[in-house]
């Protein structure tokens, strides 16, 4: 050990929770009856812990105990340590359950508002013990919360990279959209020479300007813009947007993928949000088919493992 340091492994969890359950019950016996240890027990872990850091943690009175200044000092490391432990072990926990497990998504933001809820909603209908993280930006930040590992797959635009497997699930199709009162809505179809000539409403859906811009153009009916035609379903149902076609030749759509991280196996969770997605798309997932594979093989080994046995 360093002068005036610690090993690595000085401290010990149970002497943490020792420490906390004392400064709760402030009684050394009553820390000692909760824990199910003897008094003699838990004085002792305390005593190490306090050797170890070369500071008293409490003040001993006749009728129990309080900390001292360096123990109040210590007491939101210890309570912080003691809860990421316990949150780490849920983790590993629900993710050893086949059952269930903890899936981290991260979406386009479009897509996160549109699509995804379904996606989520046939899920829970089939695996009701899985329970899902969304994280939600621009596809390029869903592609690298990817790589990085931040996300176990993600759900955006068609985007490549060699450590990450893109599958393709649908083509997103944007429309061009106006307000009711626009000339183009009035003869329900415009060419792009038309199209070009009109000023043109653009700005991030994500930003605080976002309603603000939406709210006057719609009331002065002004401009026109491309916007992905499930973003614009309900507006359109109401009547408060119109679609102006551009003819056959002149369809606009965004290819909309699977972004998972290439790996030689995968947790359950994760493979049945792609058995999913196979079902609702039509897609083939490299990662499902091999999962499959190896449920197949390691069936046919432990059947062939029993005949070799004489069991059944």
């Amino acid at each position: 050990m360093a002068d005036g340091g610690l090993s690595e492994d000085a401290m010990e969890l149970h002497q943490l929770e020792s420490f906390l359950v004392a400064a709760d019950k402030g009684s050394f016996r009553q820390a000692a009856i909760s824990l199910n240890l003897s008094q003699p027990s838990l004085s002792a872990r305390v005593r190490t812990l306090e050797d170890e850091l070369g500071v008293p943690l409490f003040h001993r009175a006749g009728r129990g105990v309080r900390l001292t200044e360096m123990g109040k000092a210590l007491l939101p490391y210890a309570q912080s340590a003691l809860e990421s432990l316990r949150e780490g072990r849920e983790v590993v926990a629900t993710g050893r359950d086949a059952r269930g497990g903890l899936l981290t998504i991260a979406a386009a933001r479009n897509i996160g508002t549109y699509t995804l809820p379904a996606i989520l909603e046939r899920l829970r209908r089939t695996h009701p013990d899985i329970k899902a993280h969304i994280t939600v930006g621009r596809s390029r930040d869903v592609l690298r919360m990817v790589v990085a590992e931040q996300a176990q797959l993600g759900l955006a635009r068609e985007l490549r990279h060699e450590d990450v497997e893109t599958t393709h699930l649908y083509d997103e199709e944007v429309v061009l959209v106006t307000h009711p009162d626009h000339r183009f809505a009035t003869l329900g179809a415009a060419s792009l020479a038309e199209v070009a000539a009109e000023p043109f409403i653009l700005y991030d859906p994500g930003s605080a300007y976002f309603r603000l811009i939406q709210t006057y153009c719609r009331r002065e009916g002004i401009g026109i813009s491309f916007l992905p035609r499930s973003a614009i379903r309900r507006e359109v149902e109401r009547g408060g947007l119109r679609t102006i076609s551009l003819g056959p030749t002149n369809r606009v759509v965004l290819q909309t993928s699977l972004l998972l991280r290439t790996a030689d196996s995968h947790p359950p969770q994760v493979l049945a949000l792609l058995g999913v997605l196979s079902a609702m798309y039509g897609a083939r997932f490299g990662a499902l088919d091999r999962a499959r594979r190896g449920a197949g093989h390691g069936a046919n080994g432990r059947a062939a493992d029993r005949r070799r046995a004489g069991g059944p």
